[in-house]
């Protein structure tokens, strides 16, 4: 038999009791209280009542039943057993709903004694029989009832008042077994409040002694050295939270993934005193009942770890729970007194880091760059083995990666719900995973593809919304500390700041050289861009493009037309080159494509393509003028403005020759 997460009182009371037979303890400790009278109270008062029931009274009666007030037999008592009773043992429900129509149903419903003959029952299984029962009352409530069944004709009055005198007795029996109870409460709050001098004593000088110490691992010694003292056959056991893994002492950590099933974690996330009691060998044979109990280490800004002992109750008093709980509190409070200077001591040293680490990432406002930076720069601090930073594609709704030092996973794209980076994405809360091999449940091929056992997850947060997740892992379990985690929280909000204004600089930037019509880019970086290639490249083209008769277009259907018409031009342009040819408007209705290393009659095939697309696919239907030129490395002179003027020519050709032409300079 186990009973779960019980607090500090109710194990007391137990080992009060631990003399008396267990396994009422234990279903003492279980009842639930029904209506103001307890259920375990009126069985007692039941069993009283029978002892003294004279026989006279009852030798007609085949069964003599208690129920609570929802029909649900309590207690019952054979008293005639000359019958076939097999229905009324089996029947734990007098309720209307489960055997029909009984007296106990109608003195639920009345609150009246109640008669129900043979026949009268709901049920074929009642109809031999007659059935009386009386409500018990209490404070003007319904509590129970008392029900007894006969298989002989008796007459109602008879019924009634044979009842009435067992009712009368049992409300007797009741008040007695409350006093009873009352005494036993009395006995137990005596006990609770005696405390043995030794262990007071004993306590001060451990408190005195703990809070003399300054450093982690003494404090933890000589909490743990104190406790075996007390308790030498017990098994002690100390569950720290994983941020102090350095500790020398052979400390275990709290398994969160667990926080159910294991008490030690839930009495630190509860902040009170839980046991556990199972049988510890046969009861009935006196053995003791195997008590676990766990005491957190509490100190004023929080819990810091559990201290969890294995004994038997026999070795306990209410004393020792109490001097388990002291000593546990007092504990708790020198080691937050001896973390407080070396976490003082961290948080200076963060606030220095994250001032630098924010200085360095403005510094650059080339998204490339502030991914890499902030990539090595975690590594770095978190003395992790690998790190991952994506950012969000909204319109395409993928998470991609666009920093890793694991080459595997550069550039790779992911759902906005894949693993750690989707519940990241989901609930824009951070994540500390102490040991992925352990729990396997998500799919992380970060944590798979590395063999990493340890992980920390954040988003990069801007204006409350999530922009980017940055993972860092490591291949040992245990490896992050809660520090660690808050910390890359922290970073990762600076991350996100540097990232919105790289981004919104590249922003700023594509508005001041972008067309905001055709999308094309304009003239000024379209010649920066031809200058730049002449640079690096051996040859290159251009062609420019005019819209015959554009003014006549305007003039005919509006401007609005003309605008439609532009937008059409532009992305036949835009769609009959490569990623790496630079098309741009050049004024007007004239437009303009740089192919950066492409030889003049590539370039004409090129200008052919789109003049074809332009007279079939626009609409309203117009043509384009094409002038072509060229440059190589051989020209004896190389600029921006000779290429121009040579396709401008060209372009003047092919409008004075009838348009609807390319023309080459």
């Amino acid at each position: 038999m186990l009973k779960r997460g019980c607090r500090m009182g109710e194990l007391e009371r137990s080992i009060f009791n631990k003399h008396e037979d267990r396994s009422q303890i234990q279903d003492t400790l279980a009842t639930e209280v029904l209506n103001g009278l307890q259920p375990e109270m009126a069985v007692e008062a039941f069993e009283l009542c029978i002892t003294k029931l004279p026989d006279m009274l009852v030798h007609d009666y085949s069964m003599l039943i208690l129920c609570d007030s929802a029909g649900k037999r309590l207690v019952y008592h054979l008293v005639n057993n000359s019958h076939d009773d097999s229905v009324l043992l089996r029947c734990e429900d007098w309720g209307v709903a489960t055997i029909g129509r009984n007296a106990a149903s109608v003195s639920l419903e009345t609150a009246e004694p109640a008669v129900v003959a043979f026949h009268e029952h709901g049920s074929e299984r009642l109809a031999n029989m007659q059935s009386c029962a009386a409500p018990i009352v209490q404070n003007g409530t319904l509590e129970a009832v008392l029900l007894i069944i006969t298989h002989k004709k008796t007459g109602r009055e008879q019924l009634i008042g044979g009842l009435e005198n067992v009712k009368a007795l049992f409300l007797c029996c009741l008040e007695l077994a409350q006093e009873r109870k009352r005494s036993r409460e009395l006995t137990t709050l005596h006990e609770s409040s005696y405390l043995d001098a030794g262990k007071r004593d004993l306590l001060f000088q451990t408190a005195k002694k703990l809070l003399s110490l300054i450093d982690v691992d003494h404090v933890l010694t000589e909490m743990i050295d104190n406790v075996k003292k007390l308790y030498p056959s017990a098994q002690v056991d100390l569950f720290l939270t994983q941020d102090k893994h350095n500790s020398k002492l052979p400390v275990k950590p709290l398994n969160f993934s667990r926080a159910g099933d294991d008490i030690c974690t839930r009495s630190f996330m509860e902040g009170q005193l839980l046991y556990e009691m199972s049988e510890a060998g046969g009861i009935a044979g006196g053995s003791a009942v195997a008590a676990t109990i766990a005491a957190p280490l509490t100190g004023k800004q929080g819990v810091y770890g559990v201290l969890r002992l294995g004994l038997t109750t026999d070795m306990l008093d209410s004393t020792d729970i109490q001097l388990i709980s002291m000593l546990a509190d007092t504990a708790g409070t020198a080691f937050e007194n001896a973390i407080l200077y070396e976490q003082s001591n961290l948080l200076v040293g963060e606030l220095r880091l994250i001032n630098e680490i924010t200085k360095r990432l403005n510094q650059s406002l080339r998204l490339n760059e502030i991914f890499n930076f902030a990539m090595s720069e975690l590594i770095q601090i978190f003395g992790a083995d690998f790190c991952c930073i994506l950012q969000l594609d909204k319109e395409n709704e993928r998470l991609v990666v666009q920093a890793s030092n694991l080459p595997a996973l550069f550039n790779e794209i992911f759902k906005m719900d894949y693993g750690f980076s989707g519940i990241v994405y989901a609930t824009k809360e951070p994540i500390i995973i102490s040991d992925y091999w352990t729990n396997p449940k998500v799919t992380s091929k970060l944590m798979e593809v590395t063999n990493a056992r340890s992980l920390l997850a954040s988003p990069i947060m801007v204006n409350g919304d999530v922009v980017g997740v940055v993972l860092v892992a490591h291949s040992k379990p245990h490896f992050f500390s809660y520090d660690n985690y808050k910390l890359l929280q922290v970073l990762s909000g600076h991350v996100g700041l540097a990232i919105t204004n790289a981004s919104l600089h590249a922003e700023v930037r594509r508005m001041v050289i972008t067309d905001n019509l055709t999308g094309m880019y304009v003239r000024h970086y379209l010649d920066e861009q031809v200058s730049v290639h002449q640079k690096k490249d051996f040859c290159g083209s251009l062609i420019l493009v005019d819209i015959d008769h554009f003014k006549r277009v305007n003039d005919t259907y509006g401007h609005q037309i003309g605008d439609k018409i532009l937008i059409q031009v532009s992305q036949i342009m835009k769609s009959s080159i490569r990623e790496s040819d630079i098309a741009a408007r050049w004024g007007g209705e004239e437009l303009a494509i740089y192919l950066p290393g492409v030889t003049i009659e590539q370039t004409v095939r090129i200008a052919e393509r789109i003049r074809t697309r332009v007279h079939t696919e626009t609409d309203p239907q117009v043509t384009v003028s094409c002038g072509v030129s060229e440059w190589n490395w051989q020209d004896d002179k190389i600029s921006v403005e000779t290429l121009f003027y040579k396709a401008d020519m060209a372009l003047y050709e092919a409008k004075n020759s009838g348009r609807n032409q390319i023309k080459v300079g």
